[in-house]
């Protein structure tokens, strides 16, 4: 699959359950959101998705990418694991400008 390299090392870092690195996929005031919250700024990305490696321990395989929008499968200690999430990402300069993760 070709993935462009910036979501490349975002799967790469999760993966690896490194938050710091996760976090500087983005840029400096990028927004995520997630389970109904919204995460602003690098900082507070790489606090939500600490929280949420140590909780869930969650790992990524990609299934597919398409228009920006990737498929994988998500793998941890969370009910109903194994699901399936759509990453929706907006790039900016080789970086994750906005994350939006959803059923």
């Amino acid at each position: 699959m070709n993935l462009p390299n910036i979501i490349s090392e975002l799967v790469k870092a999760q993966n690896e359950f490194d938050s710091t690195a996760y976090a500087n996929c983005f840029t400096e005031n990028a927004e995520v959101f997630d389970e109904g919250k919204t995460h602003i700024g690098k900082a507070e990305i790489e606090n939500w998705i600490d929280k949420a490696n140590k909780e869930y321990k969650a790992t990524m395989k990609s299934l597919d990418y398409n228009e920006n929008i990737l498929s994988a499968e998500i793998s941890g200690t969370f009910p109903g694991s194994p699901l399936v999430l759509k990453y929706h990402f907006e790039l900016s300069d080789g970086l994750i400008q906005s994350l939006k993760i959803t059923g």
